[in-house]
């Protein structure tokens, strides 16, 4: 093992190998703003390209939840950061670092999750899945789903707007390899209006099942079966009486429109349509980006891609049982993206 890593390394047999204090060292001073780690990473895909291993065309992307280096019991409420900071030097870089960014809050966040931070890893955030909670973060892959080569890599706190977001920028950033996907699968999570839309305006199919909960009316009439006149700005119900503009909803990110309960009492059909005193009828904004997607859900290309997305779940429970990364070992989101790009780099080299 020595003889093989003198040989790896190129150190003769008349030097002295590194202490082991070395590799954090540098990881920690001359690395940390070098990018080195996602450097080699890429270099790996931009080979796996050269050779014709990725084809590009046909994508996926996921995100898994990791469990962060913290523990619940280190969540303390954001106005007693202040005082944590003075004895502790993470919490300082955290504040100096908001500060420079000067960043908005998100109002997808939930309030408590934003009220509450850990003085051990603050980017962590508190998720829960399957009933348990963690702090942890998202582990981000964007995969090509014939060669099952991770083209990019993406690390965010464990919030759930944020996998969209990391998407995007995923996207984005494998267009420099001059990688133009026809179409992306992913789950349910990723079927929002404005994730559907900005994928059509680049001319990507989004293979992925589109968010519609006002689409589920248990039986009742859908809002395919209302008349939409565009003069009145007005639908009109199967009964035809219309159901008037009642405003923007910007937290749902449409249109509401709504009859009136005298319009709706004595209705024949008022069973078929709610089980209210009215029928409120919600639009999206990016609802035609959300008609394209539904009509390509039966398609022989969106099923296909579909069942190829289990790839990218494949590569994740690699990550977890093999590479045994369901828990970070390192704290703070530049930290913790370093050992994501790795355990990346490892299993598009044994892929």
């Amino acid at each position: 093992m020595h003889l093989a890593y003198r040989w790896f390394s190129r150190l003769g047999f008349e030097r002295e190998i590194p202490d082991h204090s070395t590799f954090s060292k540098n990881r920690h001073g001359r690395f940390r703003q070098s990018g080195m780690f996602r450097k080699v990473f890429e270099e790996i895909v931009h080979r796996c390209l050269e050779v014709g291993l990725v084809e590009g065309r046909s994508l996926a992307v996921d995100g898994t939840l990791v469990g962060a280096n913290a523990s619940e019991h280190s969540r303390v409420p954001r106005e007693q950061l202040a005082r944590t900071a003075r004895v502790s030097r993470t919490v300082q870089e955290y504040l100096t670092e908001l500060e420079q960014q000067n960043p908005v809050a998100d109002p997808d966040e939930h309030p408590i999750a934003q009220q509450m931070v850990s003085t051990t890893d603050p980017d962590a955030a508190w998720a829960v899945k399957r009933g348990s909670a963690t702090l942890g973060y998202y582990n981000n892959y964007l995969v090509d789903t014939t060669s099952r080569v991770i083209l990019s890599v993406d690390a965010t706190p464990a919030r759930f707007r944020q996998e969209v977001l990391a998407a995007q920028r995923m996207i984005e950033h494998v267009s420099r390899f001059g990688i133009r996907p026809q179409n992306l699968a992913a789950d349910k999570a990723y079927g929002s209006g404005e994730f559907l839309a900005w994928l059509l305006e680049r001319n990507i199919q989004p293979h992925i099942p589109v968010i519609d909960r006002q689409h589920q009316t248990r039986g009742r009439f859908t809002r395919d079966a209302f008349r939409y006149e565009p003069k009145e700005n007005a639908y009109y119900c199967p009964e035809g009486k219309p159901l008037h503009y009642r405003g923007q909803r910007r937290s749902s990110q449409g249109d509401l429109y709504r009859s009136t309960p005298a319009q709706c009492q004595g209705c024949p059909q008022k069973r078929l349509c709610t089980a209210g005193p009215y029928r409120r009828l919600f639009v999206h904004w990016q609802e035609p980006a959300r008609q394209a997607v539904r009509a390509l859900a039966g398609t022989p290309e969106y099923k296909d891609s579909q069942r190829a997305r289990y790839k990218v779940e494949a590569l994740f429970a690699e990550l977890k049982q093999q590479i045994r990364l369901r828990r970070v070992r390192l704290r703070r989101l530049w930290n913790v993206a370093e050992q994501f790009h790795l355990a990346a780099t490892a299993q598009n080299l044994k892929g």
